[in-house]
């Protein structure tokens, strides 16, 4: 499905990031795995000579050019960029947190995307199947109490995609955000059990997620899920797919 295609994952050290390179390099993609942390490497041995590794910190300019450079110059191209490097921020009532907290979760969930897809675009418009999918959260369209800076941060990812849709569409280049629920692993275990603790937090009101909130009773879903999903908008059939904000979440979103 992806054969003479060449990605771009930021956050591919581990988690979601990890199997959307994984999922990509199935579908004949080749793949630069791009982080901060060592992660990358395991990622990207795994690939073999299909993937890369590219050190890269998102709220970085300079990192980010030198990355995106370098996997042009190793794989001759760019065609889909894919913004999943995020933090979760803290859990905390809002009249608790410090507004550094906002600004440093924007600083990597909206403003780091927004870097990566700046120095892509060019490499993105000379393909001929070129895409920007960027990772959200059905926080970007839900409440999601003591969790300020996240829902903020993955609110203005979705704004953000709507916006370069249009001012890359020209470029015949499209831009989607994926939606996932909670996804199994790590992540959503330690922040259900922050919740849990602000239980013995005065004035604190922790929010639980649970079935109800769903269509579907098994609610979870997969890295590999998400992934699929990535890479459908990445290929040929995901062409005219484009500004949308895509749910992959037992219907925990309706709109």
């Amino acid at each position: 499905m992806l054969p003479d295609t060449t990605a771009f994952v930021t956050g591919a050290s581990g988690g979601i990031g990890r199997e959307i390179a994984y999922t990509l390099a199935d579908h004949g993609a080749t793949v630069a795995c791009a982080a901060r942390s060592d992660g990358i490497y395991e990622t990207a041995e795994k690939l073999g000579d299909s993937g890369i590794a590219v050190e890269t910190d998102v709220t970085s300019e300079a990192s980010v050019r030198e990355s995106v450079a370098a996997t042009v110059d190793a794989f001759g191209g760019l065609d889909c960029l894919v913004n999943n490097a995020g933090i979760a921020g803290p859990t905390q009532p809002f009249d608790r947190l410090d507004p550094d907290d906002i600004q440093s979760t924007v600083a990597i969930n909206v403003t780091g995307a927004a870097t990566c897809v700046k120095h892509a675009a060019e490499h993105l418009r000379a393909s001929d199947r070129g895409s920007v999918v960027n990772i959200g959260s059905i926080g970007g369209k839900l409440p999601y109490p003591n969790r300020v800076p996240y829902a903020v941060s993955k609110m203005g990812l979705i704004g953000l995609t709507r916006t370069l849709a249009y001012e890359l569409g020209r470029g015949d280049v499209t831009v989607n955000t994926v939606l996932p629920g909670p996804v199994e692993g790590d992540r959503i275990e330690d922040v259900v059990a922050k919740q849990e603790r602000l239980a013995d937090v005065e004035d604190a009101e922790p929010y639980s997620i649970g079935g109800d909130d769903f269509a579907l009773p098994e609610y979870t879903v997969s890295p590999e899920e998400v992934a699929e999903q990535v890479a459908y908008l990445a290929g040929p059939h995901g062409r005219h797919i484009t500004a949308q904000e895509i749910g992959v979440d037992a219907g925990g979103t309706w709109y």
